[in-house]
């Protein structure tokens, strides 16, 4: 018999937000993205010059949780999910931990996508989830190894997702999906008449 092995794993980290205290009440979060948006006029301005569809606070806001108790609490939560990822792909952080270096909203309307990328100068990126009307598009990860595969026949529709190229995950109201931020991913076109609502957040080494 062969010896077969995977190698070099990329790992995504899924939980309830709720998993860790404080809780963070949904629909407050909920009802202070939507007021959020509507009221940042200098973020509304970036996403009609940037051609960015919907709303992101990411050029305009930096200060979430010193303006809102709310996203104080949910970076309370965030940070203890963050290091228990953290230990799970076994990060030798020395004397230093991680911070939060940011944490933006995005509401994106019915045909809104956010395009592939990546978190440079970041160590963990990661996404909770205020609003996820059905027929909402999934988050989309690529192998971080595709760029390399060059002449490599397509896999088979039934491979295991650990050889997939592509992984979409489904995600729930209250859940955060945590990755290292080299990870390429990217947002679908939203197909729901209604928004699809979230907060993304990097976290760095210092």
């Amino acid at each position: 018999m062969a010896d077969i092995r995977s190698l070099f794993a990329t790992r995504l980290y899924r939980a309830r937000l709720d998993a860790f205290q404080p809780e963070v009440d949904a629909r407050e979060l909920e009802a202070s993205c939507l007021s959020i948006a509507e009221d940042d006029e200098a973020g509304q301005d970036w996403c009609e010059r940037e051609g960015y569809p919907g709303y992101t606070s990411y050029a305009s806001l930096t200060d979430l949780p010193w303006r809102f108790p709310i996203f104080a609490d949910l970076v309370k939560a965030l940070d203890k999910h963050v290091m228990a990822f953290a230990e799970d792909v076994q990060f030798d952080l020395g004397d230093k931990g991680l911070v939060l270096e940011d944490v933006w909203i995005n509401v994106l309307p019915e045909g809104g996508s956010h395009g592939s990328h990546i978190h440079p100068h970041s160590v963990i990126s990661g996404t909770t989830y205020v609003a996820m009307p059905d027929g909402t598009s999934a988050l989309k990860l690529e192998d971080p190894r595709l760029p390399m595969m060059m002449a490599a026949p397509t896999r088979t529709k039934e491979c295991r997702e650990e050889l997939k190229n592509f992984v979409y995950v489904a995600p729930e109201i209250g859940d955060v999906l945590l990755w290292e931020s080299w990870l390429r991913h990217e947002v679908p076109m939203n197909m729901a008449e209604d928004d699809r609502i979230s907060v993304s957040f990097n976290y760095k080494w210092e």
